[in-house]
């Protein structure tokens, strides 16, 4: 059971991580490359967490809010 619930708790944090980046790039305009959405997620005062997870992803454009979650998911 502990595998579990160490693995909810695993999927319950990424759930939240993706919902964390998406409150942070409130107001991004897309297509956007790395760079751009690190500024819209300072500005929206995003916290060390989400910045890094953004900061991880690779230097391409995106075009649209699911493409930075598949990216983030893919760290």
């Amino acid at each position: 059971m502990a595998s579990n619930s160490n693995s909810t708790s695993s999927n319950v944090g990424t759930i939240r991580k993706f919902i964390d980046v998406q409150k942070a790039l409130k107001g991004a305009s897309y297509p956007a490359d790395k760079a751009s959405l690190l500024d819209t997620a300072k500005g929206n005062g995003a916290d060390d967490e989400v910045l890094d997870a953004l900061e991880r992803l690779p230097e391409q454009e995106y075009g649209s809010p699911a493409e930075v979650s598949k990216g983030v998911g893919n760290e």
